[in-house]
Formats: structure tokens, C-alpha cells, sequence
């Protein structure tokens, strides 16, 4: 077992440990993870402690650097410093009492078995030994090790009552089911279901966290899935279980928009880390439910759901306290334009479409591209391969015009100012109009990405405006 406190940190502890007459062992997450071979790049590890575990850290801290900085917070009875790659906190052993409309235990100090009682799961309440006398030893009175062997989530204690004291840790479950590849075990599951209502005591800072650690995993939709099935994605993400299920009219079906999500979300997570990404795949077809509509002549249709989806972004981001900020507007952005690419591979490709396609979507075209290609969950391999193929050529064509345009990010060579001066007019509607005009001619390469064609054509408008040039470096006054 000592393959798990081999690292030369918990040598120092055991050492300050002995001196000081105390015990001490490490718990949770760097126990379960070490049992499990994952390696993390951050070393983060909770020592409980039978006693003051603020001073122990003080000391311990103090033994390997004097200059070591040790942050406390009296309120949890904790204490933490980083040293190398390590976290290490250090907490006093303790039990844990709840009120019903509170999360927030009331604490007493306890002994190691209460400390471990009070953990969310078995195969987090396993803790190894710091003391000299029983060095490396596992203490695990739950049968969390086999629980790790069976690849199980389950609760130490009645997990009805685990989950109605703290219902944050059925979100907790979701996710360690869906990070380690394990399954909820049957009764804590069922729980699980039957407090889900408790999950609104708690505050939505707390729950878009972990939804977000589900969204970062392998394959998040596994987490989903539970949180759909035991009643919790109603509560905490309502737009989002809206999509789930199947209409049918005419013997005519409409394919379930919550599980093709999932799947798009799956597949844009074997493709890339980028958390926003994937919240891009996971809401691309957020507003379906609101603009499905049947007709006999064509079946059903979801006209105009990029556009509504990406209006519902902000009112999605603000309930669910994910940042209104250029991260929200990104996803916004991918939401609205993941039609675009789809339409162009399926009709002749235009210069003009691609142009305004790269003008639009800029710096994140090969995100959208990503997010186009993920969206492709067709169960008929034939027609995967030639949506991919047909993509393969819309790609090819955005670059081409990209080398040869340079329309990404592209600002007309002719600003708001140069117009204002050379017609001797104040800030207004015929400033834009004039800018438009000459935005649209280089999308639809009317003119070229040139200076020279942009002023002859600002020249042109402004006089159908009714303008005349006063700026004597016009060529044409």
C-alpha cells in the first residue's frame, strides 16, 4: 500500500505527526485516485487530522520552508499551503449534523470513523495511515475498495439521508460516475431520484460547477443521461430536458433532439478540451422545441432554431451562472451560424457565401467547422461519408478564398471617418449606409479587398446619396 505515500511529502507529515503525539491520515480523492493508477498533473491531497489540523499544517508547512505561506480558513476548521506541485489541506477530524432547508452542516470534532462517515462516498472515505506505528495501513470500513473493483458510486452511510443532508452530492455522483466510467449503485440511484427536489437549496455557483467538471469528461453524455433520468436535469437545466422525446404525426418522426445533442457533444469532445466548445455542441439545438412545427406536405421542421438558440443564450447563461462574457458571446456566435456550413455543402458553393461566412464567423470558423462536423450523427454510414466529403470541399473553398481575399476579421479599407471627412458630414445613417455598401460589394466580390476600389465605389454611393465630396484629396472634386 505504500505505493500511495511514497512521495516525500507524507514522510515530512509523518515525521511532524509523530513529534507533535497526533495521528493523521490521507483521505478521499489521492487514495481513490492512486487505488485507480490516474494520474493528475495537479497534486491535491486532504490530510485529516485527530485534532488541530490548522496548527499541523502550520508546522508541517514550517519543517519544509519557513517561508512557506499557510492560508486558513477558521470558519471550516481548515488549513492549506502549496509547496512544489502538492495542495495539501489539512482539516481536523470532525462530525457533521444537517438542518432541512440548509446544506450547511453544523460541525463538532470527531474521531476518524465519523470524519469518514461524513464523506459523500465509500471510495472517497478511504484514508491510509501517516502514523509511525501503522504506516500505509488502509482504513476503509465502507468496502470502498471493492466499490473501486465493481466500478460502483455509492454512498457510507443511507444515502437518502446523505443526499437530503447535502443534495449537491447527487450532482457530486453524476459526475464521479461519469469521470471514472462507473455506474450509481441501485438503491443510492434511487435516492438519488427521490431527493432530487432538494437540489434547490442549492446555489447555482455550486451546481454549474460540477455540471461543468460532466461536460470536461470523455464522454459526458453518460452524465446527462442520469441527470435526465432521475429528475434532476428538470430542475437545474429545464431548457435542455425540454428537447428530450419523439413526436410522431402521420407515421412520420421527428428524431429526439436531447439524445442527437449528447451525441454531438460526445463527438466534439473527442476533438477538443475547449469547454465552451462543447457547451456550443450541447446547445446548438436548444430552441428546437420552441420552433418545431408539422406540416403533411414537408413533415416536421425546426425553422429559424439557430437564430432563436443563440437569442436564448444569455437568459441560459445568467440561470445557470456561467459567465456574460466573451466566452457567452462565442457561443452564442457558433450557435447561431452551425446551419451555415451545412447549407453551403449541400448546393453549389458560392465565393460570395463563403465569403460572408468567413466574415461572420472570423477567428472561429475551424471551431465552427469542429461543430459542424460533430453534428453529423447519421446512423447511415453512406451518408455520413458524403456529408463529411461534401464538408471536406467547403473547407477547401474557405481556404482558398481566405489566401486569396484575406476576409477573416476583414475591416473595409474604408472607415466610418474617411467619409465623414470627405463629404463634410456629421456621424449618421448615410455614414452606414455608405459602409455597407461597401462591405457588401467585397463579400460579393463586386470590388476587391483594395483601398483604392473601396473609395471609388464610397465616392459613387455618396453621391446617389445626394453628397458631394468637399475632402480635396478626392480625386474625383
Amino acid at each position: 500500500m505504500n505505493i500511495c505515500i511514497n512521495d516525500k511529502i507524507f514522510g515530512i507529515i509523518s515525521d511532524v505527526v509523530s513529534a507533535e503525539s497526533t495521528e493523521a491520515y490521507v483521505i478521499g480523492g489521492w487514495v481513490r485516485d492512486c487505488l485507480l493508477n490516474r494520474e493528475h498533473s495537479e497534486k491535491d491531497i486532504d490530510i485529516v487530522v485527530i485534532g488541530n489540523g490548522i496548527e499541523l499544517a502550520r508546522k508541517t508547512a514550517k519543517k519544509i520552508n519557513p517561508d512557506i505561506r499557510v492560508s486558513v480558513f477558521r470558519n471550516f476548521g481548515t488549513a492549506m499551503f502549496r509547496w512544489a506541485n502538492y495542495e495539501i489541506e489539512f482539516v481536523g477530524a470532525r462530525k457533521e449534523s444537517y438542518r432541512p432547508a440548509s446544506r450547511k452542516p453544523v460541525v463538532e470534532n470527531g474521531s476518524l470513523e465519523d470524519d469518514q462517515k461524513r464523506r459523500d462516498f465509500t471510495i472517497n472515505a478511504l484514508a491510509i495511515s501517516l502514523n509511525k506505528d501503522t504506516y500505509g495501513e488502509l482504513l476503509d470500513p465502507f468496502g470502498g475498495r471493492d466499490d473501486l473493483r465493481r466500478k460502483i458510486i455509492r454512498t457510507p452511510l443511507d444515502p437518502g439521508v446523505t443526499f437530503s443532508d447535502d443534495p449537491l452530492r447527487m450532482i457530486r455522483a453524476v459526475r464521479f460516475a461519469t469521470q471514472l466510467g462507473f455506474s450509481i449503485e441501485k438503491k443510492t440511484f434511487e435516492a438519488l431520484a427521490e431527493n432530487a427536489g432538494r437540489i434547490r437549496i442549492v446555489s447555482p455557483e455550486r451546481i454549474i460547477t460540477e455540471i461543468n467538471k460532466i461536460i470536461m469528461c470523455s464522454k459526458p453524455s453518460g452524465g446527462f443521461r442520469m441527470l435526465e433520468k432521475s429528475g434532476l436535469l428538470a430542475i437545474i437545466f429545464p431548457e435542455l430536458d425540454n428537447m428530450k422525446g419523439v413526436e410522431r404525426k402521420d407515421g412520420r418522426a421527428h428524431k429526439d433532439n436531447f439524445l442527437h445533442s449528447l451525441e454531438v457533444l460526445d463527438n466534439i469532445a473527442l476533438e477538443t478540451d475547449n469547454i465552451w466548445l462543447r457547451w456550443a455542441a450541447l446547445l446548438h439545438d436548444i430552441a428546437k422545441p420552441l420552433t418545431k412545427k408539422y406540416s403533411r406536405e414537408t413533415g416536421w421542421s425546426f425553422h429559424g432554431h439557430e437564430f432563436r438558440g443563440s437569442k436564448m443564450i444569455p437568459d441560459i447563461f445568467r440561470k445557470l451562472k456561467l459567465p456574460l462574457n466573451e466566452h457567452m458571446r462565442y457561443v452564442q456566435k457558433l450557435v447561431d451560424l452551425h446551419l451555415r456550413p451545412i447549407v453551403l455543402s449541400q448546393e453549389e458553393i458560392t465565393d460570395s457565401a463563403i465569403r460572408r461566412l468567413l466574415f461572420e464567423a472570423g477567428d472561429d470558423i475551424d471551431d465552427l467547422m469542429l461543430l459542424c462536423e460533430a453534428d453529423i450523427t447519421s446512423k447511415n454510414e453512406k451518408r455520413k461519408i458524403r456529408h463529411l466529403e461534401n464538408f471536406a470541399i467547403v473547407r477547401e473553398k474557405l481556404r482558398e478564398i481566405e489566401e486569396k481575399d484575406a476576409i477573416r476579421n476583414f475591416q473595409p479599407p474604408v472607415k466610418g471617418e474617411e467619409i465623414i471627412n470627405t463629404f463634410g458630414i456629421r456621424p449618421g445613417k448615410k455614414v452606414g449606409v455608405i459602409k455597407n455598401a461597401i462591405r457588401d460589394a467585397i463579400l460579393d466580390g463586386i470590388i476587391p479587398n483594395e483601398h483604392r476600389a473601396a473609395r471609388d465605389l464610397m465616392i459613387k454611393k455618396g453621391r446617389e446619396l445626394g453628397l458631394t465630396p468637399v475632402d480635396t484629396n478626392d480625386p474625383g472634386t
